[in-house]
């Protein structure tokens, strides 16, 4: 595999909008079974935070050697101190909007012999006034940036996302979004737009063949004026359709361990690399690369630039 030039990664700057959570791990032992219930007793031994969402999408960026700024919201809350004190210890640059009248997102995982037994979500949609603010900000901060990354986690962080694509578009920014739901149509004009196969399959029905898969990307990345769309596949790797052409990029075969947070690393790659103006199928097969370094890693991770330039330079990729 020949070498890529990463360096060139240190004068790229991206911007970050979109939905942010804490990630809570709790992790314990498992040796009993409830006598108030058929569920298991997991004493609690330790517990870790980490940054979730569109927060794991700049660490990413961070860890690829590139600067990210953050625009979020959060509420007045003690995770949305912990949510800061993380993003300062990762070196982003956060702008993040308080909204009193919410919690910040938070997500909380029991974990007990390595498996993921519960996980408890606390989340409240924040209001208009506080977006607006957040508009407001993006529109500011826009002329700074060599692309902007869109992370959809379904939280009402982005109702404005149609003119966010409208002002980067403008401004001449690439604008790389990772969607949720079953309508895309807010998503028209980006550069390219990342779901996942489940993702995907809501929005244009399912399948039979790779012929028939092609024709409904192809369909909807005309409908919705995209540059690229990538659909990340698991097990089948992912699959990038632009203007006449498909590429296809296999699963990298190594033991998965924990699948959550794998689209943050994608799209913050392809992202990170794009801007560094690197090809579509070199961005494709690094961010490729970069998914299976995390899967390998418990909950939101990230693939360092260390990590992906061994592994490139292996036969793993």
């Amino acid at each position: 595999m020949r070498p890529y030039d990463f360096a060139k990664l240190a004068s790229i700057r991206l911007l970050v909008v979109g939905d942010i959570m804490l990630d809570r791990y709790w992790f314990g032992e498992v040796n009993r079974i409830s006598p108030e219930a058929p569920v298991p007793v997991v004493k609690i031994e330790r517990q870790e935070e980490r940054l979730g969402g569109a927060a794991n999408v700049a660490k990413n960026v961070i860890a690829l050697g590139a600067a990210a700024t953050l625009l979020s919201v959060v509420g007045k809350d003690e995770a949305a101190r912990s949510l800061t004190h993380l993003l300062a210890a990762a070196g982003i640059d956060a702008d993040l909007k308080v909204d009193s009248l919410i919690e910040t997102t938070v997500k909380l995982r029991v974990i007990g012999r390595q498996q993921q037994l519960l996980r408890v979500d606390f989340e409240t949609l924040p209001s208009h006034e506080i977006l607006s603010a957040k508009l407001a900000e993006f529109s500011r901060r826009i002329s700074g940036c060599d692309a902007v990354i869109l992370s959809d986690y379904g939280k009402g962080g982005l109702i404005h996302i149609p003119e966010m694509i409208r002002l980067a578009r403008e401004a001449g920014k690439p604008v790389l979004v990772d969607p949720k739901g079953d309508d895309f149509s807010r998503y028209r004009g980006a550069t390219v737009i990342t779901p996942n196969k489940s993702e995907f399959r809501a929005v244009v029905g399912r399948w039979l063949s790779e012929e028939e898969l092609a024709e409904k990307a192809e369909t909807l990345r005309r409908q919705l004026e995209l540059e690229a769309l990538l659909i990340t596949r698991s097990e089948e790797g992912m699959s990038l359709f632009t203007e006449g052409h498909v590429r296809h990029e296999a699963a990298i075969a190594r033991e998965v361990f924990d699948v959550s947070g794998a689209g943050d690393t994608v799209i913050a790659t392809l992202a990170t690399l794009r801007a560094a103006r690197f090809s579509w199928s070199d961005a494709v097969h690094v961010a490729n690369c970069a998914a299976g370094i995390v899967v390998g890693k418990l909950g939101a991770a990230v693939a360092t630039r260390e990590e992906l330039s061994v592994a490139l330079a292996s036969a793993s990729c």
